[in-house]
């Protein structure tokens, strides 16, 4: 067992924190640019609570909740009446995308050529393998998105269930869970009603949308393989070039960072 002196941590490590908007994430921000650069190596035992309580001046709650954090993102590891370690294979944390790092309209399209690369190949595998029973359920998500349209809605939620009703046509399930991860949590999108006149000009959007997911769906109940892959591409480009012009109109006029949503 290696124990981590407090002495073997960089200087600046130890100032307590100042009036910070989450005590809990700065510690864990701490904590994981030291793992992250080495000085809190594989196998190595955190600094005790007393210790990290003193150096930082934060309560035994906030240290605790800030290893639990590091301990879900899979970089500490908790052995009961020992302490927490720095886990022995970092690579192998599990995934994830932080939603408080999608600060600029960059951040936020890298996110979405991710899920454009995902999409694209399941509405291909869709069209190759959907069965009676998933070609009724997209036509039906489609229909959602009409009805939430007359209803003057944005059809955020249809939209969703949309993207995941071709997902599950694939027969794969990694691809309904990658979509409900980034789908439901992570992608930021920019809010219809920002940038767009009510009514009509509302409309006239979410209609140029609607045109693009009926092409899909038409490709995949047709098993046009490549005509999915086309429509979904065409789709999702459309979606990003909306979301940055959205976006840009937004910052523009409330000068502040975009990201709330937008149907895709």
């Amino acid at each position: 067992m290696r124990d981590l002196p407090l002495s073997r941590l960089p200087a600046d490590f130890f100032h307590p924190l100042g009036p910070a908007k989450n005590r809990t994430s700065e510690v864990v921000e701490r904590l994981a640019a030291e793992i992250a650069s080495g000085r809190l190596a594989p196998g190595a035992r955190l600094p005790t609570e007393q210790e990290l309580t003193a150096a930082l001046g934060v309560s035994r709650t906030v240290v605790r909740e800030a290893v639990a954090v590091l301990r879900a993102e899979g970089l500490v590891e908790t052995r009961q009446g020992v302490g927490a370690f720095v886990v022995r294979d970092v690579q192998r944390r599990p995934f994830r995308i932080d939603p408080d790092g999608l600060r600029s309209i960059a951040q936020v399209l890298h996110v979405i050529e991710l899920r454009t690369g995902v999409e694209v190949e399941a509405a291909s595998l869709a069209a190759e393998r959907a069965t009676i029973g998933s070609r009724r359920r997209i036509a039906s998500a489609l229909s959602a998105i009409e009805a939430a349209m007359a209803r003057g809605e944005s059809a955020i939620d249809e939209d969703v269930a949309f993207h995941l009703a071709i997902a599950a046509a694939t027969e794969n399930p990694h691809f309904v869970r990658f979509l409900e991860f980034l789908g439901h949590f992570l992608i930021p999108r920019q809010n219809v009603r920002i940038g767009l006149k009510p009514g009509k000009d509302l409309r006239s959007y979410l209609d140029r949308i609607q045109t693009e997911h009926r092409a899909i769906a038409s490709a995949i109940e047709g098993a046009d393989v490549g005509g999915a892959r086309r429509a979904m591409r065409r789709h999702l480009l459309g979606s990003r070039q909306r979301y940055q012009r959205l976006a840009e109109q937004s910052a523009r006029a409330t000068k502040l960072p975009a990201g709330a949503e937008e149907p895709v």
